[in-house]
């Protein structure tokens, strides 16, 4: 085969999904899900098994939820993998862990929950200068003709989209 031609085995392959660099597990649905309001960028308290796990990214994001108790912010719920190498000195996958977030935060999340149907959902896990750090959002539980809107929406800034560039290309 001539150099610069690619085989056809490769021309057929699934493109890989997009993700951006040092997210180690996202959230997907609670987008979907869920009406995003305020973010917030959290620390994580983690054994050394459990960042190692993370590395590896042997981490299911989607079932948690945080939750402030005691003046603190608790995640429960993120499943982290057992650490192949651990041996006896595994940790167990399926504690809470702590956020680490500023007191001011943690009263404005406070308020914020105080409203009708509102939750803490986590939407990306991430390394951020060598440290596990969570997004987490306030978020609203969709409804199902929310759900049917949004989707009706996306499709019709898509198809916008490709007629600007059908448009502009000929």
């Amino acid at each position: 085969m001539p150099t610069g031609q690619v085989p056809d085995t490769v021309a057929l392959m699934a493109k890989p999904k997009k993700t951006e660099p040092g997210v180690v597990a996202s959230n997907r649905r609670a987008r979907h899900e869920f009406e995003i309001g305020e973010t917030f960028e959290c620390g994580i308290v983690l054994k050394g098994s459990e960042v190692k796990s993370l590395r590896e990214s042997k981490v299911t994001i989607a079932d948690s939820y945080a939750r402030v108790s005691n003046n603190e912010l608790w995640l429960f719920g993120l499943h982290v993998g057992q650490y192949s190498n651990s041996g006896a000195f595994a940790h167990n996958p399926d504690r809470d862990k702590k956020l680490l977030v500023h007191r001011s935060e943690i009263t404005t999340i406070r308020r914020a929950l105080e409203h009708d149907g509102r939750t803490l959902v986590p939407l990306k896990l991430y390394f951020k200068d060598g440290r596990a750090k969570i997004e987490i959002a306030i978020a609203r539980r969709r409804r199902t003709e929310d759900k049917r809107q949004a989707i009706r929406e996306k499709d019709m800034a898509a198809e916008a989209r490709k007629a600007m560039s059908a448009a502009r290309y000929g």
